[in-house]
């Protein structure tokens, strides 16, 4: 069966051993002799696949173009869909091209993001490589330590470093490139040593901005590490601490990083003389999002009879697994302003799944309490909806109690033409 009316007028004349055997149709010859088509029609391609020459192509993902050339079937794996993905580029098969996409976008972790953005600026892939800084920027640390990192080429190398929405410490990306330096210097054949990482990195070691890192941290990491020169050095604790301060190579302003954004669910708050108490009880709501987010703390409510000091574990899970948690202080003035507490690293969440954020909180008996909670709230181009957690066991629900705000970073602005959906008679595995 053909995947559509132009493959219908075409025909293959096939080389097998003894012979040639002609797939009747009326108009065009495609290829003769040739070993792939061979294996395809006469059975032989998953047998003797590593047997099969394909120019410049993988046999796994030639195999997957065929099956969705001729079964209009689509199978994509983790460990192959970027060679699919090529295939279906160097073939130009748009449809293949849009469901490798959308598998890579719902698979898009820190941990493969550096990697893929070097992938999808080689394929040209703009919504991909948008995705790819989202979370790139978002979780800044995790991605620059990841091993995919070390992996990618200069020109990645040199738009990460200079990127101003890197919600990190200098430091770490500082680090990152040392350990990029490493892996690069392993590529070239060469010992891994402070003058040949600085080498090979050239002139992408002035991105790093050095002077915007704190004293201890350079003095402790950048300072030591070899890889500056003693004037460099020099130059640059002359500009933490001289009055007339050097002119340097490297950047002296910050990283503007990401702002957050506040999800506020209630339309007002609250307090009486009964409530709201804690004694050791969980406070909980779930939501899900239509895009994705990352999750970087909670908003709460503190004491409502004066100043106070609360201990508190906020927890964000997901289908019952916890994904992050963190013990956290606050000090509460007594006033109705809500109070943030971070996780320790924004936390990725996917959209149209619920998760359920948890606070149990130590402290003054009593404290303010939301109320006309909202079951849906618009923030920027996100959609929150709300529902009740079984969890919750200190009376906390859509329409009152704790937890009032969601503190995260949400998804750059949407490129002007969006990847089309896959079709429903495909399928992504």
């Amino acid at each position: 069966m053909f995947n559509n009316e132009l493959m219908a007028d075409i025909f293959f004349v096939v080389g097998p051993p003894g012979g040639t055997q002609t797939i009747p149709a009326h108009k065009y010859v495609l290829a003769t002799g040739s070993s792939v088509f061979h294996a395809m029609f006469f059975g032989g391609l998953a047998e003797s696949e590593a047997q099969i020459e394909v120019p410049d192509v993988e046999p796994a993902a030639f195999l997957t173009l065929l099956k969705y050339l001729y079964c209009d079937e689509i199978t994509l794996e983790a460990d192959t869909v970027l060679s699919t993905l090529y295939v279906a580029k160097k073939y130009i098969v748009p449809h293949l091209c849009r469901a490798c996409v959308l598998f890579l976008e719902t698979s898009l972790t820190a941990r493969n993001a550096c990697l893929l953005l070097s992938q999808s600026r080689l394929f040209e892939e703009p919504e991909l490589m948008a995705r790819c800084w989202e979370v790139i920027d978002a979780q800044a640390q995790l991605a620059l330590n990841s091993e995919g990192f070390t992996e990618i080429d200069m020109d990645t190398l040199k738009q990460i470093l200079q990127r101003e929405s890197l919600n990190c410490k200098e430091s770490v990306i500082f680090q990152a490139a040392l350990q990029w330096a490493a892996a690069e210097c392993k590529r070239r054949s060469l010992e891994v040593d402070s003058a040949n990482c600085r080498t090979v990195m050239g002139d992408s070691l002035f991105l790093i901005r050095l002077p915007t890192m704190a004293l201890e941290d350079f003095a402790n990491e950048a300072a030591q590490s070899g890889i500056l020169t003693l004037q460099e050095t020099t130059d640059v604790f002359l500009y933490y601490t001289a009055r007339n301060k050097p002119s340097l190579l490297y950047s002296c302003k910050p990283r503007a990083g990401l702002k957050p954004q506040v999800c506020h669910r209630f339309q007002s708050s609250a307090y009486r003389s009964n409530q709201w108490r804690y004694r050791g009880r969980c406070d909980s709501i779930q939501f899900c999002v239509d895009k994705r987010i990352f999750i970087v703390g909670f908003g709460l409510y503190g004491s409502s009879n004066g100043s106070a000091d609360y201990s508190v574990r906020i927890e964000l899970k997901r289908l019952g697994r916890v994904l992050a948690e963190n013990h956290a202080k606050f000090f509460s003035d007594g006033s109705s302003n809500t109070f943030h507490v971070h996780f320790e690293q924004p936390i990725q969440v996917e959209p149209d799944t619920f998760y359920t954020a948890s606070a149990i909180l130590d402290g003054s008996e009593l404290s303010y309490f939301g109320q006309e909670g909202l079951s849906e709230v618009n923030v920027s181009n996100v959609t929150f909806q709300f529902q009740c957690s079984s969890e919750s066991t200190n009376g906390t629900g859509v329409q009152g109690g704790q937890i009032p705000e969601l503190i995260f970073y949400g998804p750059s602005p949407q490129p002007q033409q969006q990847p089309q959906a896959v079709e429903s008679s495909t399928k992504i595995e």
